[in-house]
């Protein structure tokens, strides 16, 4: 009943406010610590607080666990890198996993020696592979070399004996000088090397071989067709084998440092072509034993790692909570006698029986011959802030969060942002063929959540599919919103019924309402499409939303107002009630509550009364007559009574605040300093009446000056708060206008010129026009400005928002963690 009389007109819901939390001390046996915090960890209701805040990561009871959990995890890191470049995925396995951690850290260490030293074995024999495969290549290249130059000398012998009938023999074919061939002392013995360089650096390589020697060298190259694996770095290169041919051992140096800077791999080589064709021979069958070897290597390999991807996720999983407990742990304090640990930590009230339970099954399980203490602690200590949400609530909540944690059980904004939200997004973006658009997304995601939910996404995606359901509503109702502004991309519809109105003659068909009459009964819903558009005479729809637009905010402000009574009565803070809610509703609702009242009561008579007169001369002049401005009798009255409410509201919160602060201050300081408090909601309600201005002294010029700005700051606020809302219908005017344009200017025009190119040339623009803007830009700008709305002259109200989030120890948000 207590609680029921605390909450007073509030919703009485558990996302209204936070749940009740309280601070508990637990005293755990050493041998069951390990498991009592894994329990617990699957409970995820308790957060731990450190009590060895003091200390160093390194000096904590459990740091070589956690560095043991570490390496484990460095060796899972290094297994997912193999499984990733091999292809192999891993997979979650149902199957039970009972496992001790000191085994499994002995078979990772066992697996991780075994697969490197696979890859250190598969590495060397890839790049003898690798070598051999050029080595054949240069063989086969160099080897056309030869052939062709025997060829040539031995016709250029054969023309030379038949015009001189001689018979010497040839004994170096290339590069033969003909001026030496009488005399073979004379002959000079030329060596060569041979080998692949690189295709973009031949020419490079060529140039620096020529100035190096300074031309005494003569190269050959040839071009390898198809990209060659480069044995030192591993990757395909394309490559052009080479023969270079010499004199002299200083060239041959030179020329050896050249290859060795341009990167080009030297193999031997015989000239003999008798040698050649059998070094082909046994490269080949090499080139065959070793693919044989490699194969057998890789599928023992792909075998280890497929065996590894199988229990991957199990592996990964156990450690990560062995991490997580050993970290708990070191947050723990060692009891004097070193025979228990003692914890402390914020929990829900209704978790008391499950903690106690798995603390229970803890010492049961752990064969402990003591079981677990728990108890509860009292504290002034403000505790974190913890709602219960499920998916469709957990992004509005995520919304509130990010301007900030509301206070331990302060009034949640979720509650009415939950229809708010969306409605107010809906206002500016109202048309119902881009509501239909933006609910298709919305239900793209909300079918295929299951699986969307399991997959990592990139940052967009994912921030789009958590807040699935705040599309959801925000497309349900910009369709509601669409059918009350009659628009569809723009054009306006008689879908409910018939226009109304009919014209007497053609011209006010075009661009005005003159000579439009009334035939039928009023269009039953949402605006006659009559007045759609921007006609000159009678700008109905551009009105009727800037009208809506204050009667919106109007609303929410109060609603505003009211959470902050809430909030008052749920602390029994009475100065508030009398001092900050009351003078607030009545000075607001004195001004801009009577316009919203001038507003409906406009609507209602059809009166052509100027509103903006009746509100500016409700100030200069609050005597005279209000002539034909005048909606109702006693309006003139009303409007001094209310005039007289709104300046005597200022001082009314300005002054009685400080002086009763300091009346209660001096009564709570003239007894007693302290108190043992009998609960924890009474500490919290302590904690509120002090109002931060600390328990020794009260600096009454402080808090006057801080009541001045408050007051300003509403009173000011009330008014560009009002105005601020005035966006809803700049944004709608701005939205309604641009898809006009698209409509008459792309697909309308296009249209008009009875040719099919054009007109799908039209078509596309037109969809990537209302994709692009209306329904990507349109929708951040409304989203945006509705945030704003909810931030700023809602929540200023009444949300202070200082508090801080619970998080438990959960296995469940490791993921998160990670």
């Amino acid at each position: 009943m207590g609680e029921v009389a605390r909450r007073g007109c509030c919703p009485p819901m558990d996302l209204f406010r936070s749940e009740p939390m309280q601070l508990v001390q637990l005293i755990i046996p050493i041998e069951s610590a390990h498991r009592t915090v894994s329990y617990l960890g699957d409970l995820g209701l308790l957060q731990f607080k450190d009590l060895n805040a003091d200390k160093s990561p390194f000096q904590r009871t459990y740091a070589t666990q956690i560095k043991r959990c570490g390496e484990m995890a460095r060796r899972l890191r290094f297994f997912k890198e193999q499984m990733l470049k091999a292809g192999v995925s891993p997979k979650y396995s149902t199957t039970p996993f009972d496992v001790n951690i000191d085994d499994l850290e002995v078979k990772l260490t066992d697996i991780e020696s075994e697969l490197i030293e696979m890859n250190a074995n598969g590495e060397k024999l890839q790049r003898s592979y690798n070598e051999l495969l050029e080595y054949k290549l240069v063989l086969q290249k160099a080897g056309e070399f030869f052939r062709s130059a025997q060829s040539r000398a031995l016709e250029q012998q054969r023309e030379y004996e038949s015009r001189h009938l001689g018979d010497e023999s040839i004994e170096t074919p290339l590069l033969q000088d003909q001026e030496l061939l009488g005399d073979s002392s004379k002959q000079v013995k030329l060596g060569f090397l041979a080998g692949l360089v690189p295709r973009e650096k031949s020419m490079v390589f060529e140039r620096i071989l020529f100035r190096a020697t300074r031309g005494n060298v003569f190269l050959r190259q040839a071009t390898v067709e198809d990209p060659v694996t480069d044995p030192i770095s591993g990757e395909k290169t394309e490559k052009n084998v080479f023969v270079i041919f010499y004199a002299g051992e200083r060239a041959k140096a030179k020329i050896l440092k050249i290859c060795e800077a341009f990167g080009a791999n030297r193999y031997p080589f015989a000239e003999e072509l008798g040698k050649q064709a059998q070094m082909i021979t046994e490269v080949s069958g090499r080139l065959v034993e070793l693919k044989t070897t490699i194969d057998a290597g890789l599928h023992h390999r792909d075998n280890l790692l497929n065996a590894i991807g199988a229990q991957f996720e199990q592996w990964d999983v156990l450690v990560r909570k062995e991490k997580s407990i050993h970290h708990t742990l070191n947050m723990l304090s060692l009891d004097v006698t070193k025979k228990c640990l003692v914890a402390e930590g914020w929990s829900p009230v209704f978790a008391n029986k499950q903690i106690q339970d798995a603390l229970q099954r803890a010492a049961l399980d752990s064969n402990s011959q003591v079981n677990a203490i728990f108890q509860v602690l009292h504290t002034r200590e403000l505790p974190p802030t913890y709602f219960r949400t499920n998916k469709f609530t957990s992004s509005y909540q995520g919304i509130i969060d990010s301007y900030g944690v509301a206070k331990y059980q302060e009034a949640n904004p979720t509650v009415y942002t939950v229809v708010t939200f969306p409605f107010l997004f809906a206002v500016m973006f109202g048309d119902w063929g881009h509501g239909i658009c933006l609910l298709l997304a919305a239900l793209y995601f909300i079918i295929r959540e299951k699986k969307l939910s399991s997959q990592k996404l990139d940052d967009i995606t994912e921030m789009t599919f958590g807040g699935r359901y705040v599309i959801l509503l925000m497309a349900l109702f910009s369709i509601y919103t669409g059918f009350i502004y009659n628009e569809f991309f723009s054009v306006p519809f008689a879908l409910f019924a018939p226009s109304a109105y009919d014209c007497r003659d053609l011209s006010c068909r075009d661009a005005t309402t003159v000579g439009l009459i009334k035939v039928r009964d009023t269009y039953p819903f949402g605006v006659d499409p009559v007045w759609h558009g921007t006609r000159s005479e009678l700008p109905f729809l551009n009105s009727l939303k800037m009208k809506m637009s204050i009667l919106l905010g109007v609303a929410q402000m109060n609603l505003g107002i009211v959470m902050s009574y809430c909030n008052a009565l749920f602390f029994r803070n009475k100065v508030n009630v009398w001092f900050q809610f009351i003078p607030q509703m009545i000075f607001l609702n004195s001004l801009f509550g009577y316009l919203a009242l001038l507003i409906i009561v406009k609507w209602c008579t059809g009166s052509q009364a100027d509103l903006y007169h009746i509100l500016i001369y409700m100030f200069l002049s609050p005597t005279d007559d209000l002539g034909e401005n005048q909606l109702f009798v006693g309006q003139k009255n009303l409007q001094l009574v209310l005039l007289l409410l709104a300046f005597v509201s200022v001082p009314w919160m300005l002054l009685p605040k400080p002086f009763i602060l300091k009346k209660q201050h001096d009564a709570r300081h003239g007894a007693e300093s302290y108190t043992p408090l009998e609960s924890t909601d009474e500490s919290l309600q302590v904690e509120s009446n002090h109002d931060s201005h600390g328990h020794e002294e009260f600096e009454f010029s402080e808090v006057f000056v801080h009541q001045l700005i408050h007051t300003i700051e509403f009173v000011l606020g009330a008014v560009s708060n009002t105005a601020s809302y005035l966006r809803l219908w700049a944004l709608s005017l701005a939205h309604s206008e641009l898809s006009s344009v698209f409509y008459e200017k792309v697909l309308l025009m296009a249209w008009g010129y009875n040719n099919v190119i054009i007109l799908i040339v039209g078509l596309i623009v037109f969809i990537f026009a209302t994709v692009g803007v209306l329904l990507v830009m349109e929708t951040l700008s409304a989203f945006l400005h509705a945030l704003r709305l909810h931030w700023v002259e809602f929540q200023n109200k009444f949300y202070e928002g200082d508090g801080y989030k619970f998080h438990p120890f959960s296995f469940s948000l490791l993921d998160d963690e990670e």
